[in-house]
């Protein structure tokens, strides 16, 4: 019988152990990732602290929005297709995985509707995994520039990566320490209508690591809900 208090427990504890670890001294915020989670248990986690939660597909948050008994912040952390923005661009407080001027196009469009300016994450391509998305390193800082000239119900907020995953999670760390870098390189050019505010990184098997190279933002699913069944 999977314990939900006391796995939500441990990874906090586990959270507050490498900040210490950091030289940053940042805030960290936990999102669990509830993909294949039902609401029943979401809304179980919710009552053990849980304030964040991330999901991969826009028909989730859609099936499961209604049935949350509590105030949570939505973030989307899948890839995003342009024309799925419509359905979540009312219920989202962060959008994680923006990686071109088409999907931003739409989601300042679709915000304006709603009179809102939806927070927003650059995911940056951290390896060359074909499974893996974003946008190539080199590439980033052009595409914050012509986000925040062109369009205003959007703020770029920070940048998300996902770092190949290594039975020895310690080889994730060099990925980790490039995304840090491209982030404190963008913040210190103090791009209008960009806060460099949030850096998305690690998850179940790594962030520990993440949050010693300065992640805010840990995606955390396993190490909460237990191993999944995705088929």
């Amino acid at each position: 019988m999977m314990n939900l208090e006391k796995n939500i427990n441990l990874v906090k504890n586990k959270i507050s152990e490498a900040k210490k670890n950091s030289v940053y001294n940042q805030e960290v915020d936990l999102i669990a990732v509830t993909k294949t989670v039902e609401s029943d248990i979401m809304n179980e986690a919710l009552n053990y602290g849980i304030e964040n939660i991330g999901e991969n597909k826009v028909q989730e948050i859609q099936r499961k929005y209604d049935q949350i008994n509590k105030s949570v912040k939505w973030h989307l952390i899948g890839t995003l297709q342009t024309n799925k923005v419509k359905y979540i661009a009312d219920k989202v407080y962060m959008i994680h995985s923006v990686d071109r001027m088409d999907l931003a196009r739409e989601i300042d469009k679709q915000a304006k509707k709603y009179d809102r300016v939806i927070d927003c994450l650059i995911q940056v391509k951290l390896s060359e995994e074909d499974t893996k998305h974003g946008v190539e390193p080199d590439e980033v800082l052009e595409l914050i520039k012509q986000i925040s000239k062109e369009f205003k119900n959007i703020k770029v907020c920070g940048l998300m990566g996902m770092a190949p995953y290594k039975e020895n999670n310690e080889e994730t760390r060099k990925y980790f320490k490039e995304l840090k870098r491209i982030f404190d390189q963008i913040r210190s050019l103090e791009i209008e209508n960009v806060t460099m505010r949030d850096l998305s990184m690690g998850m179940s098997n790594d962030f520990e690591i993440a949050i010693e190279e300065g992640a805010t933002l840990v995606r955390v699913g396993t190490s909460i809900f237990g191993e999944r069944d995705y088929n």
